[in-house]
């Protein structure tokens, strides 16, 4: 059972994302798992049901499949920022700026309507944001120390969320790029002011 369960969660991830959760039918979802309609009830009670398994999902690869390899990749800890970034826009250059991120999608069509995925879309965004601030802590003295970092890993996170859907909206990435650049030049304005606040004490 426990592979029949993963079949149907995969299938509902990239449906949902390809798709999106009000398009997508148990059946295609079944289809699309070859699985039978009392292996999905017995692993999930209803559509909603798999809907939060696949937020609890997508929280769960979120280090391993985004975060790790960033990391892994890039020591610096603010070019590990553009970095993930970069990694957002190369998934929105290979699908022609037609699909954005899973969980932005996500939040924009169910979070009004189920209380209970809107607090599993909000751990994905907070999930996010933590790994964000990590790096930027590890950043040290190179921002300023009144900086505040946890805010900043939410504009980070506002930034890429808000860039993805304007990039949708006008069919081309230029809205994407230019939310970064505009990001990268902020990220310099600090870099400065805490060289300069370096001097002041030294």
């Amino acid at each position: 059972m426990s592979e029949t369960r993963e079949r149907i969660l995969e299938a509902a991830m990239r449906l949902f994302y390809e798709q999106g959760y009000g398009s997508t039918g148990v059946a295609t979802i079944l289809r699309e798992a070859n699985a039978h309609a009392g292996s999905l009830y017995h692993a999930f009670p209803n559509k909603e049901a798999l809907l939060l398994g696949v937020l609890t999902r997508y929280q769960q690869l979120l280090r391993p499949v985004v975060m790790d390899p960033i990391e892994r990749e890039v020591a610096d800890p603010i070019e590990r920022v553009f970095a993930l970034l970069a990694w957002y826009r190369g998934g929105m250059e290979a699908s022609g700026c037609r699909q954005g991120c899973p969980i932005g999608n996500l939040a924009l069509e169910v979070a009004d309507t189920n209380p209970q995925a809107r607090v599993e879309i909000d751990r994905n965004f907070e999930g996010w944001a933590d790994s964000i601030l990590a790096w930027l802590e590890a950043a040290g003295e190179r921002l300023p120390a009144a900086c505040d970092r946890r805010a900043l890993s939410r504009f980070i996170l506002t930034v890429m969320e808000g860039g993805i859907m304007q990039a949708r909206a006008r069919d081309s990435l230029e809205p994407f790029d230019q939310s970064v650049g505009q990001l990268r030049a902020y990220l310099d304005l600090l870099e400065t002011e805490a060289r300069r606040e370096s001097g002041l004490h030294t």
